[in-house]
């Protein structure tokens, strides 16, 4: 696309597209290597896709959830990692959307991360607890108008390169576990000692090492409302629906090789079936499945936006946490399916067909966060959450 094009085409659509090309050319580069997609993320950055969801009073474009999805679902196709990070970094910001807006630091800082174009990272994990975010071992010292917070994170997502880090503690050293505050550090305000290497089976490249954290700042930098509240109605759903978005563009993707390559098996052998035509329906139809429930937690959520009630409620949990199981379980027979079908081309590495990166990376989906903690959450609401029974309820 020439420069003229560029400057026509500023649909969502097409300013993701021109990221994922890039993010395409060095995928297997930053798979192989572990490194962190930088070309990818300068691209989000110069298409200016950091702040889309940032209120337009706030500087940013006020794209809703679900346009966000799509341009995971978009940049997944070519990078996964790469998607992933566009992924957590809104996921961060939902938060702030959520539950900043009233508030003049967060608001200020909206609006610097849509004018500078910042990349947020997450850190609620934590040495001691796992990946259960919501419960913190850590808790942020309150002096005057100063914080302090020193935390062993296990994992902080692409830590290094992050602009900032919005990270989660007890409220207070009297607190308990679940009575959690997140906090929203610049770069210049903590230091990072490593503890931990990023060195996985796939996401390689979203480099979330492990670091003992010490950050200070003005304590105006915690958000006003309890995690609990912005974990129930902004980070479940946000986490829940764009991973499943971008997990559905590996999957897309690799249906598109699978079929690509029964096409030139079709071509080579003109008025026969070929190899692998049968499996490519029933792919398809799995596909369908996919999407549909993506869509359906998408919808469900966008309604319930204007209800604090609802987001908080047991229903809402259950539905957006079944979105996640779902679409983390089914994209690996997908996945698998298109490597029966392009065989030893898709086992193989550096081939048009090569599906090793998409099968790793989709491993990841069952433990982010792990299914089987989500399941168990569901199970102990189901004890008293009436299961729908209707098509239109």
């Amino acid at each position: 696309m020439d420069l003229s094009a560029k400057v026509a085409d500023q649909s969502l659509k097409a300013r993701a597209t021109r990221v994922a090309a890039i993010a395409a050319a060095y995928a297997d580069e930053v798979d192989k290597a572990g490194r962190f997609p930088g070309e990818a993320i300068d691209a989000l950055k110069s298409e200016r896709l950091m702040g889309i969801q940032i209120p337009v009073d706030c500087g940013g474009e006020g794209r809703s959830t679900s346009e966000i999805a799509e341009l995971c679902t978009i940049i997944a196709q070519s990078c996964a990692a790469s998607a992933m990070i566009f992924a957590m970094h809104q996921i961060k910001v939902s938060s702030l959307v959520s539950h900043g807006v009233d508030a003049g630091w967060h608001r200020t800082f909206m609006q610097k991360i849509c004018t500078e174009q910042l990349l947020l990272g997450s850190a609620t994990t934590e040495g001691g607890i796992g990946g259960n975010l919501r419960n913190s071992i850590c808790a942020i010292e309150v002096d005057g108008d100063r914080c302090r917070l020193e935390k062993d994170a296990t994992v902080i997502s692409y830590g290094k390169h992050a602009d900032a880090i919005l990270i989660t503690s007890r409220s207070h050293k009297d607190a308990p576990p679940t009575d959690q505050v997140m906090t929203a550090f610049l770069k210049d305000q903590y230091t990072l000692e490593q503890t931990h290497v990023w060195d996985t089976l796939g996401m390689r490249g979203t480099c979330s090492d492990g670091f003992l954290f010490k950050g200070e700042a003005p304590a105006e930098q915690i958000l006003p409302k309890p995690f609990a509240e912005i974990a129930a109605q902004s980070m479940l759903a946000s986490s829940h629906l764009l991973w499943s978005a971008l997990w559905y563009g590996i999957a897309v993707d690799a249906f598109t090789k699978a079929q690509t390559f029964v096409r030139a098996a079709a071509r080579k052998a003109p008025g026969t079936t070929p190899p692998g035509l049968v499996q490519l329906a029933e792919m398809s139809s799995q596909l369908q499945v996919i999407r549909s429930n993506i869509k359906a937690g998408l919808g469900n959520y966008e309604q319930a936006l204007s209800d604090p009630d609802r987001l908080s409620s047991m229903g809402f949990a259950v539905a957006m946490n079944n979105v996640k199981i779902a679409s983390s379980e089914m994209i690996l027979p997908v996945i698998h399916q298109a490597l029966r079908i392009c065989g030893i081309m898709g086992y193989k590495n550096g081939t048009p067909f090569s599906l090793g990166r998409h099968l790793r990376d989709a491993h990841s989906a069952e433990l982010m966060i792990s299914n089987d903690r989500i399941l168990g959450n569901t199970s102990t609401m189901l004890l008293v959450h009436k299961q729908e029974t209707g098509l239109l309820g």
